[in-house]
């Protein structure tokens, strides 16, 4: 249920497309998970995100059902290139249906199957680094993920990482041992430990870190 405060901040942000609010109400229909979509609030900020960036070669780790991705894609503009890993293949008429609604389908190349193994494909293959990761996938894997893209930024990039609050878990005492929850804070752990880049999270839904790679 939304709260006073979230209605409020939705209403006072810029509002939906068409095409933003057909996936999401598809979400609601489709998926048995719909709060795993990012929402107004948080894709209207990835859009700017990218924008404010300048961010034409991004990663994203964990689709679910493309509206993330429709976000990121309105803000790189024509000329942009989005790679998104999706384990769920059952997902890929909704995703494509909605990038085509957005005219960003030409923008997304969807790769599906197990997310580690595809980015050390992409490692191998991909000449170019990646100006923005966003990670929204297994919460269990986020160490995983981070150690594997880490070298695919490009100095100054950023990685966005998705509900690392985890419903106040991570902060809880004592903490739940279950294996999410575990992931999320040993990954929190890593990356304010790591010299290689300067971090900050935002209390933004379910906690967004913003991870700038040093130049």
């Amino acid at each position: 249920m939304e709260s006073p405060l979230d209605r409020y901040v939705r209403e006072h942000s810029s509002s939906q497309t068409e095409a933003l609010e057909w996936i999401q109400k598809q979400t609601n229909i489709r998926t048995n998970y719909p709060r795993m979509l990012s929402g107004a609030v948080q894709g209207r900020l990835l859009t700017i995100l990218v924008e404010m960036m300048g961010a034409r070669r991004i990663l994203e780790i964990g689709a679910f059902t493309g509206y993330s991705a429709t976000c990121m894609a309105y803000g790189t503009g024509e000329e942009g290139h989005i790679d998104t890993l999706e384990i769920n293949d059952e997902l890929e008429s909704l995703m494509r249906e909605g990038w085509r609604r957005a005219g960003v389908d030409g923008r997304i190349e969807l790769h599906i199957g197990d997310a580690k193994e595809t980015l050390a494909r992409l490692r191998e293959s991909s000449a170019e680094p990646y100006d923005l990761v966003y990670m929204d996938a297994n919460k269990r894997e986020y160490c995983a993920y981070y150690d594997l893209i880490i070298d695919m930024i490009r100095p100054g990039g950023v990685i966005l990482a998705d509900d690392v609050l985890w419903d106040g878990k991570v902060y809880e005492e004592p903490m739940p041992h279950d294996r999410q929850t575990l992931g999320i804070a040993a990954f929190n752990d890593m990356v304010a430990a790591d010299p290689r880049v300067e971090c900050v999270i935002l209390p933004i839904r379910d906690g967004l870190t913003i991870i700038r790679k040093k130049v």
